[in-house]
């Protein structure tokens, strides 16, 4: 089929440029035979699932008895047609994910049980397998057109949306074939001739027959969509297609996509989209490209993934606290796969990333991650991996300083091979980044590992966060991040509202200056310099604003204030200072914090309080953040300085 008109062109792709013939269909039609046989994850009948120890499975096992037996849940035709009413998302996918995590658990128990066992795990199996079979849309309400094409609010079987959750539904299903197939044959003949049937229908032929699809990166803007259903498709093209043409067809194009993907990915290895959607991003690719590893013995040792590879641990503060730039949340979710990332570290022979990877590993997997995930996990059972309880193993880094020069980000950190101390991080980037936030310029710092000038995240998704009033939503916008407002200035969106670097870290000197003037509209870029250091020596973080301002634009104000938004209780002192100490921020008892010292001393603060009442932001920091807004005096406005010097308090 052709592209596309406008199709951008790979160049060079480099799976393809690597792997050459042995990507092309013929050749993929040879290797894949005996697909099933060679990938690490066993059926259920191999035997090997009954040597899993209880104590790996023990809150999945005691959830999937409490919920068997019980009502499946049911999503809607009402839930599905909220988000086009009211735009609220979670009402249908919640039950969708409730769902798919019990059908998740019952595999794994029917596993590991046996179809034998008079559990009737496999019943359970089967009943949730149909369920799936029967859901008029595998597509999440939020991504399906069918509104945008026909005004309709309920989904149209004869025009299936291919989009993150077909992906996800036919992975689990892909998966649970390969498990269980021969006892779902003998138990419930004619149920994996459906699932093939719906997986053709749903999924494979609109991936083949449909060139429009926005996540291909046919278009040059290649996001986490991409290899997140890249992958996915990858799994059932290999358990679900029988046909050794088509198979081979479909194994092909997907290939052909992940290359636009990791072309895409700059020399670092940066996620402009931040450590989250690393694990539904980059994280889905390394799992695609696992699977043809074993599939087919396609080689995936390439620079761009070891890159990758290495990206999650430059982002690492302390504990479970990350970098969060963009929709993602400063603590790590508890499903994600960080065996998956070791088992990668140890692959390529990154000590410090397998170490990080190994301390953050839960001895449980959570069915929320997926069921492919789970199995994955479950199957390495060889491997010794430590478990994290605080042990100074999850606080080592490689390095005190990295440098991000494709997306503008700095981290410094106080104490090398440790995150004792000072953490700063800085960043520059443009405003037309995926998932953006209004960031330009902003800093985040952490003492001992917890962030106290923080990044809010990510909210809960509503229709708001990805339509046209997306900047209305506080957590959005440059106004709650620590950044400046000349004259009361929002940041703009869009690349060309971005910083400039005037300087770059070294080894040595962990300084980044950087001009923001032209992310406020300004004339240029050095109308507002901001630098930020980290003195290691003086135990002391720098953040320096100067700036030298036109006359105050009609939509602007004449007030000139500079932002920070602080995580636990901030107190404002005396002598032109404050403290910030980790009181509130959940499951943090105690530790030191910070004194702010500023300059001018004339500057006015003004306080105000954000009560948390979104459950995503809430669970991460709390009932509240504060504001803290530096307000200019009338001498200070036009052309001025304004430095704030951050030193660690003593334990509290």
């Amino acid at each position: 089929m052709a592209k596309p008109p406008g199709a951008v062109t790979v160049d060079p792709p480099p799976l393809r440029t690597a792997w050459g013939p042995e990507a092309s269909v013929p050749a993929l039609v040879s290797s894949l035979r005996g697909t099933r046989s060679r990938l690490t994850v066993r059926p259920a009948r191999d035997g090997g699932w009954r040597l899993i120890a209880p104590d790996r499975i023990s809150a999945l096992a005691g959830q999937a008895k409490a919920e068997k037996g019980t009502p499946w849940p049911q999503p809607l035709v009402s839930h599905y047609a909220r988000y086009f009413r009211d735009g609220n998302r979670t009402a249908y996918e919640g039950l969708v994910a409730a769902r798919q995590q019990r059908l998740t658990r019952a595999v794994v128990m029917a596993a590991i049980q046996g179809a034998d066992s008079g559990e009737g795990w496999l019943d359970e199996v089967i009943d949730g397998a149909y369920l799936l079979c029967e859901q008029s849309s595998w597509s999440w309400a939020a991504h399906d057109d069918v509104y945008t094409h026909t005004g309709e609010v309920v989904p149209d079987r004869s025009r299936p949306y291919l989009d993150l959750g077909a992906g996800e539904v036919v992975a689990q299903l892909a998966w649970l074939d390969h498990i269980l197939g021969d006892d779902l044959d003998h138990r419930a003949p004619g149920l994996r001739k459906r699932l093939r049937l719906e997986a053709h229908e749903r999924v494979i032929r609109p991936f083949l027959d449909r060139l429009d699809w926005h996540w291909l990166g046919l278009n040059g803007d290649v996001h986490n969509w991409n290899p997140w259903i890249h992958s996915n498709i990858i799994t059932a093209a290999l358990l679900l297609v029988d046909d050794a043409g088509l198979q081979a067809t479909v194994i092909a194009r997907c290939i052909e996509g992940l290359d636009r993907f990791l072309a895409s990915i700059p020399a670092d290895g940066a996620i402009d989209e931040g450590f989250a959607y690393w694990w539904n991003g980059a994280g889905r690719a390394l799992e695609g490209l696992a699977l043809l590893d074993e599939a087919a013995g396609l080689d995936p040792d390439l620079p761009v993934v070891r890159a990758l590879v290495a990206f999650p641990g430059s982002m690492h503060l302390g504990d479970s606290w990350f970098l969060n730039v963009a929709d993602g949340p400063a603590r790590a979710a508890g499903s994600l796969p960080w065996d998956m990332l070791q088992t990668w570290a140890g692959r390529f022979g990154d000590p410090e990333t397998a170490t990080l990877a190994a301390a953050l590993t839960r001895a449980e997997p959570d069915p929320a991650s997926g069921l492919g995930r789970v199995l994955t996990s479950l199957t390495q059972l060889g491997r010794t991996c430590a478990r994290f309880e605080g042990s100074e193993r999850a606080q080592m880094r490689p390095s005190w300083v990295t440098w991000l020069p494709s997306v503008q980000i700095m981290l410094a950190r106080q104490t090398p091979g440790s995150t004792k101390g000072f953490t700063l991080a800085a960043k520059g980037g443009h405003n037309g980044e995926h998932h953006n936030h209004r960031d330009v310029g902003s800093v985040v710092v952490a003492m001992d590992g917890i962030p106290l000038l923080v990044d809010a995240g990510q909210p809960t998704y509503t229709a708001q966060t990805f339509g046209p009033d997306r900047y209305r939503i506080r957590a959005m916008q440059s106004g709650w991040h620590n950044v400046p407002a000349p004259f009361g200035l929002e940041q703009g969106t869009g690349r060309e509202f971005a910083a400039s670097v005037l300087q770059e870290p070294t080894p040595g000197e962990p300084t980044l200056a950087l001009g923001l003037g032209l992310a406020y509209g300004l004339g240029h870029a050095e109308q507002w310099i901001r630098t930020s250091l980290l003195n290691r020596e003086a135990g002391t973080v720098v953040i320096d604003d100067r700036w030298n301002l036109p006359s105050p634009p009609p939509d602007g104000t004449h007030d000139v204030d500079i932002t920070y938004l602080v995580a636990g209780t901030a107190r404002l002192g005396q002598d032109a200072t404050a403290t910030i100490t980790p009181e509130g921020i959940p499951t943090v008892a105690g530790g030191r914090g910070v004194q702010l010292r500023w300059k001018p001393a004339t500057a006015v603060v003004l306080v105000d309080e954000w009560h948390l009442d979104d459950p995503l932001l809430g669970e991460i920091w709390g009932e509240k953040l504060t504001r803290l807004r530096f307000r200019m005096p009338s001498d200070n406005r036009a052309s001025g300085a304004f430095t704030l010097t951050l030193e660690a308090t003593h334990e509290h």
